[in-house]
């Protein structure tokens, strides 16, 4: 047996490793760019936290001294709730995350060598228009209007071996190249007949948008060729002392904006122009220094998965750490007199005080059962989560319960985790009346109580018989039993209605469905034929302080009448 607990145990940790994991890939690794402080923070958390929870889990059981629980309580079992909602949360963004890299997957299926989408794809807008309506020097076409792979035109069936040609075959007055003459002087030139590969030359065939070369016949538009006489508005040729605004050349300590030519050690303003910009800024080249395309939707769910996990559980804390809310359930009994008719009892159950919910929590319960001006006041079970020694100045509030008829105490599972026979003891000091598979005859109807079957462990589970038998059938009965399990035999012995907790009506969402497994009803009233079943959610929360889709409640059954 002791093999198979530790296999069982070794098994449930690796799925809890493994789903911690999963998140920390998700949330941590996914989200930074390799080692560093970010991930090394994020690492830690993902280390400490579950290391806290099952620290949390095993001090209770094992009864470590107080202040040990209290002190790990509180961040392992928060940790306990947070871990659930991030993980879901994560589950959710796994459909959103192909949908957000398709949107942002660029227009062009062939980008350029740079990272820009070519001129095929993507035309190049004209960033200088020409005052005489005319194209301008930025878009120039050929004679044939194709535009070359790197977005320059070149003249048909002629590779230009340099970024600017003279339009008479002369040198141009920048000294940069001739189309006649050969190869310029200029790094950008190409030995004749191969075609360039940056953005000057094109192949052969290919018309270049070149803004220096034009078509043979046709005026260029050129600034650097003008009519003889004119002077020239050509920005290479400047009055001295002016700044030449020309993009192929300017004066030494200015920038030039050619995309052809810059100065040693700057990068050039062009796009076309392979090593255009700086590495990581707006292209795709491996290496870059700005975030990838998947970093950036990663760190967006991730964003959104953490944002949704800890509003979820912030919430869910505040609802369980303020009290919990009265609720009201009118349930008509046939055996109930007339005179009966409005009868009120108070159900409370699952308060849990340990080391999170203290006397504070208690003395906030009390209050808010008073408050209903009960007629009866049932504790069905899972009061406390430690000893007497431990926990008996936090029950202490639960003497100044109030109800005309008294309040009385049924066992759950925790009091046989935390000394049963001491905590029995402990509620009669407090004023409550333990019903140990016992049973009292109130004015209009029985009221009968059993322990939990988890008493049966210590040889005191539930005595139904000994609870039930030799009383009057015509009398209505009430049960109070912790588990809503014990309805089939509450059925049999003819009980009315059975009033129970233990669920807590799944407390964290989507444990309602695991609840809904392993109990006949998770919360509310139901029927079980001639027996009705009603099982609250609980007043306070086991091991997180936290509620998600199950609120806590003290529910004031009152009772009807259905004689005339």
């Amino acid at each position: 047996m002791v093999i198979v607990f530790a296999l069982v145990a070794l098994a449930v940790l690796a799925v809890v490793a493994g789903l911690h994991w999963y998140v920390w890939r998700r949330l941590v690794r996914d989200t930074t760019r390799g080692p560093g402080p970010a991930r090394r923070a994020g690492t830690a958390v993902f280390v400490a936290g579950p290391v806290l929870m099952i620290g949390a889990l095993a001090a209770e059981r094992a009864g470590a001294p107080f202040w040990l629980q209290r002190t790990l309580a509180w961040p392992g079992f928060l940790w306990m709730a947070l871990a659930l909602y991030l993980l879901l949360a994560v589950l959710a963004t796994e459909a959103l995350r192909p949908l957000l890299a398709r949107r942002t997957t660029p227009p062009s299926d062939a980008p350029s060598r740079n990272g820009v989408a070519s001129p095929a794809d993507a035309p190049i807008p004209d960033p200088v228009d020409s005052p005489s309506g005319r194209p301008s020097l930025d878009s120039v076409g050929s004679p044939s209007g194709v535009p070359s792979r790197d977005g320059v035109a070149a003249p048909a069936d002629a590779p230009i071996p340099d970024a600017v040609a003279s339009s008479v075959g002369g040198s141009s007055p920048d000294a940069v190249g001739s189309l006649v003459d050969g190869p310029s002087g200029d790094a950008v030139g190409s030995p004749p007949g191969r075609p360039s590969p940056d953005a000057v030359g094109s192949p052969p065939g290919h018309p270049s948008p070149d803004p220096v070369a034009s078509p043979p016949g046709h005026p260029s538009p050129d600034p650097v060729a003008s009519p003889p006489g004119h002077p020239s508005p050509d920005p290479v040729a400047s009055p001295p002392g002016h700044p030449s605004p020309d993009p192929v050349a300017s004066p030494p300590g200015h920038p030039s904006p050619d995309p052809v030519a810059s100065p040693p050690g700057r990068p050039s303003r062009g796009t076309g122009v392979q090593g255009a910009e700086p590495p990581g800024v707006g292209t795709g080249v491996p290496g870059a220094q700005g975030p990838t395309r998947r970093l950036v939707v990663s760190r967006l769910l991730a964003g959104a998965a953490t944002t949704a996990a800890v509003a979820t559980v912030g919430h869910g804390t505040y609802g369980v750490l303020k009290g919990p809310r009265v609720k009201r359930v009118t349930v008509p009994l046939a055996k109930l007199p007339r005179a009966a008719h409005g009868f009120r009892i108070a159900v409370v159950s699952d308060i849990h005080l340990g080391p999170v919910l203290g006397r504070g929590f208690a003395q906030r319960v009390v209050d808010t059962v008073n408050a209903t001006r009960p007629d009866l006041i049932a504790v069905v079970g899972d009061l406390v989560d430690g000893s007497v020694k431990d926990l008996g100045p936090a029950a202490a509030p639960l003497a100044r319960l109030s109800a005309r008829h008294g309040a009385y105490f049924v066992t759950g599972n925790h009091e046989y985790f935390s000394g049963v026979e001491q905590w029995i003891e402990e509620v009669r000091d407090l004023g409550l009346h333990p019903l140990q598979n016992a049973r009292t005859e109130l004015p209009y109807f029985d009221l009968a109580g059993v322990n939990d079957v988890q008493g049966e462990s210590e040889g005191q589970g539930p005595d139904f018989a000994r609870a039930l038998s030799d009383r009057d059938p015509a009398r209505a009965c009430v049960l109070l039993a912790h588990q809503p399990v014990q309805i089939h035999e509450a059925v049999r012995h003819g009980v009315d209605l059975q009033l129970s907790g233990h669920t807590h009506g799944g407390q964290l969402w989507p444990g309602s469905l695991l609840a809904a497994a392993a109990n006949p009803t998770v919360a509310g009233l139901d029927r079980y034929g001639d027996t009705q079943l009603y099982v609250s959610r609980g007043a306070g929360a086991w091991g997180p302080p936290t509620r998600v889709g199950a609120p806590s409640d003290v529910t004031v059954i009152e009772l009807a009448a259905k004689r005339a």
